[in-house]
């Protein structure tokens, strides 16, 4: 087998670990602005860190299952993973009024620190 369930694990947990410091450093930059930046950057890019763990933990359960069961797993996953993000940012938005600039900075960074996570070869 040349991919397992628990290569995908090593590889969303290293996905996590870049996302994680890529928007610390964001907020970080944002900080220099205002402190609500800062805040709006962590919890657009924490957002999609937590929806990437919990369609991690979803997608790569711990029993072998079909091929069939394993795409409908991926899909709810993925499902999972962005309705997570959009609840945040809806909450971040109307609930807690953050700046939305740095909110969606942050879900960019997130997101792009977990493409180039995959495409890298290791």
């Amino acid at each position: 087998m040349l991919n397992s369930a628990a290569s995908g694990r090593r590889l969303a947990l290293r996905a996590a670990v870049y996302q994680t410091v890529a928007v610390l450093l964001v907020a970080l930059v944002f900080l220099t602005r205002d402190g609500s930046w800062a805040v709006a950057a962590l919890v657009g890019g924490g957002a999609v860190i937590l929806g990437g763990a919990l369609a991690a933990r979803l997608a790569l359960g711990n029993r072998v299952v079909g091929a069939g069961t394993a795409l409908g797993r991926l899909f709810a996953a993925m499902i999972l993973k962005w309705c997570v993000v959009v609840l945040a940012l809806a909450l971040a938005l109307a609930g807690f009024e953050l700046p939305p600039l740095p909110l969606l900075v942050g879900v960019v960074i997130a997101t792009l620190a977990y493409v180039m996570t995959n495409s890298i070869r290791q």
